[in-house]
């Protein structure tokens, strides 16, 4: 990955995800989520404090990037919670079919690079009736904003990890399997071809067949996985 993935980027992930109006988006969302959650994309554990531990019973968190799990390790002991970190791609998740009540992704689906493996292995791991809590970025609905988006996003997607600016996350949510039951949108504070967000719930569509689509999981990976309690270790 080179020095600039490996020591910058983690660094100007937090620093980008964690501006106002994106905070003030992840209070919505994250709160909603209950039971067994997985998070898709931790990175720096930004969704940490917002969590309702009266409704959460079980949280992992899966990141392939080890400098983002190292940070989502650090946040998790300053919440004060109970995080086991999952190391493997979202096209491998490393849990049992059935296994999730809650799938959790914010500003995630702009970066995974094949993204309809992926949200299948989201819909694989959620038990029938789960849901998908998404709040994410991406196509603008205005043509002049969404030229920008298009002539931005070659560059910015090499210095942004694999970000997108114009990805139809609607359009990606139900090719992937699913059905949105309930989607908000709005532009965010900020430059315009970054800041349109889309929010709300999905489950899985009907008919919905949850054979994997994606690598085969590692699921001895996730007897592996290493808890991080509230004093637990580095």
């Amino acid at each position: 990955m080179g020095l600039y993935g490996r020591l910058l980027l983690p660094r100007i992930v937090r620093f980008a995800c964690g501006l106002k109006p994106a905070m003030r988006q992840r209070r919505k969302v994250v709160p909603l989520a209950e039971g067994r959650v997985l998070e898709v994309g931790i990175g720096p554990g930004l969704n940490l404090p917002f969590y309702d531990r009266a409704r959460v019973t079980r949280l992992w968190g899966l990141d392939p990037s080890p400098e983002m799990r190292a940070m989502a390790r650090r946040a998790a002991r300053a919440a004060g919670l109970e995080l086991e970190l999952l190391e493997s791609g979202a096209d491998a998740i490393a849990l049992e079919d059935g296994s999730v009540d809650t799938v959790l992704v914010t500003y995630t689906l702009c970066s995974i690079a094949q993204t309809q493996p992926a949200l299948r292995e989201m819909g694989r791991v959620l038990k029938p009736g789960g849901k998908l809590i998404f709040c994410e970025h991406g196509a603008a609905p205005d043509p002049g904003v969404r030229r920008w988006q298009d002539r931005a996003d070659p560059l910015w997607s090499r210095l942004g990890g694999g970000c997108h600016l114009n990805r139809e996350i609607p359009r990606l949510i139900e090719q992937g399997g699913f059905a949105i039951d309930e989607m908000h949108t709005m532009y965010l504070p900020g430059w315009r071809p970054a800041t349109f967000n889309y929010w709300g719930s999905a489950r899985r569509a009907p008919g919905y067949c949850p054979r994997r689509a994606g690598r085969k999981p590692d699921l001895d990976q996730a007897k592996r996985t290493r808890r991080v309690h509230e004093s637990g270790s580095p």
